[in-house]
C-alpha cells in the first residue's frame, strides 16, 4: 500500500531536520568523496533513525569505493582510522566527537549451511540495499558537498516506517537463511523502535527459529542486551517467547509460562516478571542509561519457580528456596552468554537475594539483620532497592501498601545505622596485623579465621571498642584450643 503523500512529506521532512545537524561531517565527507569520483551515501539504521526523528548516534555509509580507496579518501581527514572490519569491506574514522563507519557496496552470497557470507562487493546501491535486514534499514540519503542529496528508498522502507511495521526486502525466509540472527534483531528492533513485524515475518520467525542455534553465544547476548536496553523491551521479550526464539537462547523465560505463582494473583511467573521488569525500568533514573544489571534481574529473578514448584496438602502451590535455584540457573544461563564474570555475578546476586526482604516482616529484623541485608547486597544495594519494590504486583491495594511502607521502614533504619557507622564497608575492628600481633600467630589461615570471627561479631554488635574487640578476640582463641 503506497504511503500518503503528506505522510511521506512529514517524513522526509523530519529526516532532513535530523540530518542537518550533522551537515559539517557530512558536507566535509560528499566533499572528498565527490573529488575522488566515488558516490557515498548515509544508509541503515542512520536513515531510518532520522526518519523517525529519533537521535542520530551513529553515522554509517556506503559507497562503491573500495576499502582502499576509502582509506586513501580519508586518511588525512580523520582523527583516527581503524580496519578491524576491513575483510567485510568496512572502514572506521574518528572524527572529533564522531565515530564513522564507511563499508563499500555489498552484493554478498550466502552458503545456508554455516550462514558465513561470501564477501563479495557491489557496484550498485540498489544491490546493497536489498540485502539487508529490513526495509527500514534499507533507505539511504545521498551525501553531497553540500551535505546531503536526494532521498533512495527502492524497498518502500518509508511505508513501513510509517506503518511502524517490520518486514524484509527480500523473502523472510531468504533473509533469515542468510543470517538467522535477524529473527532475534526483529524483537530488538519492536523493544527499540516499538514497531510490529509483519505477519510474513513472525510465520517465518516461528517456522525458522531452531535456526537461531547456529548463532555464536557473543552474537546472541549483545542482540539480548540491546532488546533489553530498549523503549519496550517488554514487547521485544514476548515477542521471542512466543515465536519460540527464547526456547532457543533463554529457555528459562519461556518455562515460567507453565508455573502458577503462589498467591494465585497472576496468569503466571512469565506474566509476573514482565511487570517486574516494567516497573523495575520505571524506577530507573531517566536521566541515566538504562540499567542492564537491574533489567536482568528482574527479568530472571523467579526462572527458580518452575524447578521448585510444589502442590501443597492444603491446595495451594510452594516455591522453595526458588531464589537459591533461581540464582544458579541464572549464572549458568550468563555464563552459557558469554556475559564477563562482574555481570554474571552481579545478576545472579540479585536474583539470590531478591526475596530476603520478605523476612522483614513489620520491621522485626534486629540491627545485625539490617547490617547483614546491606553487606550482602553491598555494591548492589541500590538495584535491590528497586528490584524488591518492582516485585510487587498484587492487585491488593492494601497488600500492596503494606509492603511498600515495609520497605521504606527498612531503607529508613538502613539510613539511621548508616549514619551511626559505616554500612558500606563494614570490616571487623581488628585489622590482620593487630590480629597476629595479639595472639601472636603468624600469617597464614588462622588470622584469616580470627578476622572471619570479629566480621561477623562487627554484623552482630556494630562497632567495638578496641579493648572489647581485643577482649572477645582473646575469649575465641582461647575457647577454641
Amino acid at each position: 500500500m503506497p504511503i500518503d503523500p503528506s505522510a511521506e512529506a512529514a517524513l522526509l521532512a523530519a529526516a532532513m531536520r535530523s540530518l542537518s545537524r550533522h551537515v559539517t561531517v557530512l558536507s566535509e565527507l560528499g566533499t572528498l568523496f565527490a573529488d575522488a569520483g566515488h558516490e557515498l551515501y548515509l544508509v541503515g539504521g542512520s536513515v531510518r533513525d532520522a526518519v523517525l526523528e529519533r537521535d542520530v548516534t551513529d553515522l554509517d555509509f556506503t559507497t562503491d569505493a573500495r576499502p582502499d580507496a576509502i582509506q586513501r579518501i580519508v586518511r588525512r581527514w580523520g582523527d583516527g582510522m581503524w580496519d578491524t572490519g576491513i575483510a567485510f569491506g568496512t572502514i572506521g574514522i574518528a572524527k572529533g566527537e564522531y565515530r564513522l563507519e564507511i563499508t563499500t557496496f555489498r552484493a554478498d552470497s550466502y552458503d545456508q549451511v554455516s550462514r558465513n557470507p561470501t564477501v563479495e562487493f557491489g557496484d550498485r546501491l540498489e544491490d546493497d540495499l536489498i540485502r539487508r535486514d529490513f526495509k527500514v534499514n534499507a533507505m539511504a540519503v545521498r551525501v553531497t558537498p553540500e551535505g546531503v542529496g536526494e532521498f533512495h528508498d527502492p524497498q518502500d522502507g518509508l511505508v513501513d516506517a510509517a506503518a511502524r511495521r517490520l518486514d524484509t526486502p527480500s523473502p523472510p525466509e531468504v533473509s533469515f537463511g542468510d543470517d538467522p540472527l535477524r529473527m532475534l534483531r526483529a524483537a530488538r528492533f519492536v523493544s527499540q523502535l516499538e514497531f510490529e513485524v509483519a505477519p510474513r515475518v513472525r510465520e517465518a520467525m516461528e517456522r525458522m527459529a531452531p535456526e537461531l542455534g547456529r548463532i555464536t553465544a557473543e552474537r546472541v547476548a549483545a542482540e539480548l542486551d540491546k532488546l533489553l536496553a530498549g523503549a519496550d523491551p517488554i514487547a521485544g521479550v514476548d515477542l521471542m517467547v512466543q515465536t519460540g526464539l527464547g526456547a532457543v537462547v533463554l529457555p528459562e523465560i519461556g518455562d515460567m509460562r507453565m508455573a502458577i505463582d503462589e498467591h494465585h494473583q497472576h496468569k503466571d511467573v512469565y506474566q509476573h516478571s514482565l511487570t517486574v521488569l516494567r516497573q523495575a525500568i520505571d524506577l530507573e533514573d531517566p536521566r541515566e542509561a538504562p540499567d542492564l544489571v537491574l533489567r536482568w534481574a528482574a527479568l530472571l529473578h523467579d526462572i527458580g519457580k518452575p524447578a521448585t514448584r510444589r502442590h501443597e496438602p492444603d491446595g495451594g502451590v510452594s516455591f522453595h528456596h526458588h531464589e537459591v535455584v533461581g540464582a544458579k540457573m541464572t549464572r549458568k544461563r550468563l555464563r552459557a552468554l558469554k556475559y564477563s564474570k562482574q555481570m554474571v555475578d552481579d545478576v545472579s546476586q540479585l536474583v539470590y537475594l531478591h526475596l530476603r526482604f520478605h523476612g522483614y516482616g513489620d520491621g522485626r529484623w534486629t540491627d545485625s539483620a539490617v547490617r547483614r541485608y546491606v553487606t550482602d547486597a553491598g555494591p548492589l544495594l541500590s538495584r535491590l532497592h528497586k528490584l524488591v519494590r518492582a516485585d510487587c504486583t498484587t492487585r491488593n491495594q492494601r497488600r500492596a501498601a503494606r509492603l511498600q511502607a515495609n520497605y521504606d521502614d527498612l531503607e529508613h533504619r538502613i539510613a539511621e545505622l548508616a549514619a551511626k557507622e559505616d554500612l558500606a564497608r563494614v570490616r571487623p575492628d581488628l585489622d590482620g596485623n593487630e590480629i597476629m600481633k595479639i595472639l601472636d600467630i603468624p600469617a597464614g589461615p588462622l588470622v584469616g579465621q580470627a578476622w572471619t570471627f570479629l566480621k561477623e561479631l562487627r554484623l552482630d554488635r556494630g562497632p567495638l571498642e578496641h579493648d572489647e574487640a581485643v577482649h572477645a578476640l582473646k575469649k575465641w582463641w582461647n575457647a577454641r584450643a
